[in-house]
């Protein structure tokens, strides 16, 4: 996965910006740990909300 490939990340964060658990996504161990990088490091590059401020 791609830190780059927004729309592809979005499916993995919920609507408040947290990463998704394994149960919701259905990813395995080692896809789960490779979105949360690439969420990480998106966020990091500011691709992606740290937070949303749902009100």
């Amino acid at each position: 996965i791609d830190y780059k490939d927004i729309a592809t990340l979005r499916k993995y964060i919920s609507d408040r910006g947290k990463i998704r658990a394994r149960r919701v996504t259905g990813a395995c161990t080692q896809h789960q740990r490779a979105v949360a990088t690439a969420v990480k490091n998106s966020r990091e590059v500011a691709l992606l909300p740290y937070t949303s401020s749902a009100k």
